[in-house]
């Protein structure tokens, strides 16, 4: 934080270090150097056959970069439906057609999809829909899939279809860099990632690409072209100089601790909805987050996020496997990293557990009081004695844990 709000945000370098269009960036060039070294060391990589490029402003332009760079206009993608727990920049459009990302607007999109049974990707559709689509990329990951990815599976299918294969490990780029997560790196052809969702970092992105092999040549200069000049403009240095702090606390003893306490804790939640009769899709999960499945209980995920809100507890509405749209989402998706860096432990999740089926419960009281509408639904939350309690327990027992940047004894 102390990086992010420093005098690097005052400087231009459009460019790559030791290629800038401006001068005076000495330093400039120091930092961003040291920020590459400690990605590919955060990551376990051999330099001479990886490379990263540090500066997309975040995860989204990092994916529209890698698009830009090594496909045409029009060239065919595949990556996880929006519904199904993918994301945005992956090639959604809706139901009816709509393109909504730029993704599925400049390229062609065909999204695959999980296994309506289990929860979990189904490969042998996938394969089946790439062997027809036959597409230039294949994408996995995505923003609320509780699972490990089959990365092997992923490249056999990519190699059968003779597609090149990504991996967006924007969520779970902090488990991977602990080696608490399965590593994309084996078998992926590029990886993008944000910074600062489980690697702790600040709001930017990065671009892994394979080099040092004949088929790679060209993915550096493609790459670093596509960011600069051909998307952005100069670098936020400022955000490059905070990812190289954080890097650094990534490959420390402490990172490794709070990356299994993060997926011990989210498994505890998990555990205890699942105890308390509650459906999650696929069942439980391997990551830092878990997908909470609402429709058994009659409540939209709208709904319980904003019971949520009024508690002073912030979880996101989310479609579950079976939703047609991601705008009336059947479920909840709630993360783990954010709690577990001020101090939470497993029976601190069992605790959030037992607020969160206090919440669903007034829901279901007020809906029947109320009926489904969402005016007269939200009237009845504000005037709910039950959620202001809750409201005041969270509030104190919250309060009781550090915030890291935030000293509430100054207040």
């Amino acid at each position: 934080m102390e990086a992010l709000g420093s005098c690097l945000t005052n400087k231009y370098s459009e460019g790559q270090p030791g290629a800038r269009y401006y001068g005076g960036n000495e330093n400039i060039d120091k930092m961003e150097l040291l920020c590459k070294s400690r990605a590919l060391t955060a990551f376990h990589l051999d330099p001479s056959h990886w490379g990263v490029n540090v500066q997309p402003y975040s995860g989204s332009p990092a994916n529209f970069a890698v698009y830009t760079a090594l496909l045409n206009p029009h060239d065919r993608i595949m990556g996880l439906d929006l519904p199904s727990g993918g994301h945005l920049t992956h090639g959604y459009y809706t139901a009816g057609g709509k393109k909504i990302s730029a993704t599925s607007i400049f390229f062609e999109s065909l999204p695959y999809k999980l296994d309506p049974t289990t929860g979990h990707v189904d490969y042998d559709k996938l394969e089946e829909k790439a062997m027809d689509f036959r597409p230039k990329l294949i994408i996995c990951g995505g923003s609320a899939y509780p699972r490990e990815w089959d990365y092997a599976r992923m490249r056999e299918i990519a190699d059968k279809v003779g597609a090149l294969l990504m991996s967006d490990m924007a969520h779970i780029s902090g488990l991977v860099a602990a080696e608490e997560a399965s590593q994309p790196f084996n078998h992926c052809h590029i990886v993008t990632t944000t910074t600062h969702k489980s690697l702790r970092g600040p709001r930017a992105g990065m671009i892994f690409f394979r080099r040092g092999e004949e088929q790679y040549k060209e993915f550096e200069d493609k790459i670093n072209f596509a960011v600069f000049p051909s998307l952005q403009g100069g670098p936020h240095n400022h955000q490059i100089g905070a990812l190289a702090v954080a890097l650094k606390h990534v490959t420390s003893p402490a990172f490794k601790q709070y990356a299994q306490q993060t997926i011990a804790n989210s498994q505890a939640l998990g555990k205890a909805l699942t105890d308390g009769g509650y459906t999650l899709v696929t069942g439980g999960t391997d990551n830092h987050l878990v997908l909470w499945d609402l429709r058994p209980e009659g409540i939209t995920g709208s709904k319980m996020e904003k019971a949520c809100d009024m508690c002073h507890i912030t979880l996101n509405k989310n479609a579950v496997v079976g939703d047609v749209s991601a705008m009336t989402p059947g479920g909840v998706r709630i993360g783990s990293p954010a709690m577990t860096s001020r101090g939470l432990v497993q029976a601190d999740f069992e605790k959030i557990a037992a607020f969160l089926h206090e919440v669903l419960e007034e829901c279901k009281a007020v809906q029947t009081k109320s009926g489904k509408m969402l005016k007269d639904f939200t009237k009845g939350l504000e005037e709910s004695a039950v959620l202001k309690d809750v409201k005041t327990r969270v509030e104190e027992w919250a309060g009781s844990f550090p915030m890291p940047g935030f000293d509430v004894s100054q207040l």
